[in-house]
């Protein structure tokens, strides 16, 4: 087929969405995105409408929906072209609106310290400007290690509710990698290694970290994985920290906690 008439490259594609190729096999197949064709060399490639839809997913993704959420949101009329691009630009305007104050704040505050004055209590107001515009770190990953990830992917859809998985296989037939979506985020797993010392929580004996994953309602997720098998470490309780939360273990021993912050008149 020609390569022209077919659209753009999966590699062009992903290169000028800011994602990875893996990001677009993904959506792909939980049926979010799908490829106009493939080249004759077996490549994926998106015409000009798969394009718009990329960017309505990218931009979506950057206002905080999940997967769930942007196929949701895809499907109906509130968020065409028109309505993401709105978004796309009102979210540009904060930005710069936040950059246009901080440079103010800075001019005042160079004169201010110019003069012999220590204006501390600015000082404050000005690094959280800034934080808002630093975006340096783009995005988190979490990775966990498992020694069956087949298992393991299709415990934390089942039991704990998170996105559908994606599993990747190598020639061999051997799983080498998996992903799962937990809200916002995307939580990889990866196979024990000895190169890298990784293991398994079930294999070393104890859990040496814990996944924490913010949720609509506490006691609603901890009756649902309950009620499919989940391994509870402490029931729903409201902690002296401003969340409630309660805590399970997956099926290799790896700790998670489900948590939402308590309103503020709750927080000690």
């Amino acid at each position: 087929m020609n390569e022209e008439q077919q659209g753009r490259r999966i590699g062009e594609v992903a290169a000028g969405a800011g994602v990875t190729t893996r990001a677009l096999h993904h959506y792909e197949s939980i049926g979010l995105l799908t490829p106009v064709g493939r080249t004759d060399a077996g490549y994926r490639v998106y015409d000009d409408e798969s394009v718009r839809r990329i960017y309505r997913i990218c931009v979506l993704r950057r206002l905080g929906m999940s997967l769930e959420q942007i196929g949701r949101a895809l499907d109906s009329d509130e968020w065409r072209l028109a309505e993401v691009l709105q978004a796309h630009l009102d979210d540009v305007e904060r930005q710069l609106s936040t950059a246009g104050r901080l440079r103010s704040s800075l001019v005042h505050l160079l004169a201010e310290t110019s003069a012999d004055r220590h204006p501390s209590r600015d000082l404050i107001e000005v690094l959280a400007e800034t934080a808002t515009l630093d975006r340096a770190v783009t995005r988190r990953i979490q990775i966990l290690v498992y020694a069956d990830l087949e298992a393991a992917i299709a415990h934390l859809v089942d039991v704990f509710d998170l996105g559908p998985g994606e599993l990747i296989w190598d020639p061999d037939g051997v799983p080498v990698h998996g992903t799962v979506e937990a809200g916002d985020g995307e939580i990889w797993l990866h196979p024990e290694s000895d190169e890298f010392r990784l293991v398994s929580p079930r294999s070393v004996g104890a859990a040496t970290a814990m996944t924490a994953v913010i949720v609509d309602d506490v006691d609603a997720h901890y009756e649902r994985a309950r009620d499919r098998g989940a391994d509870i470490v402490y029931t729903p309780v409201d902690q002296p920290y401003g969340y409630r939360e309660y805590s399970a273990r997956d099926l290799e021993g790896g700790l998670w906690s489900f948590m939402k912050a308590l309103p503020e008149e709750n927080t000690p």
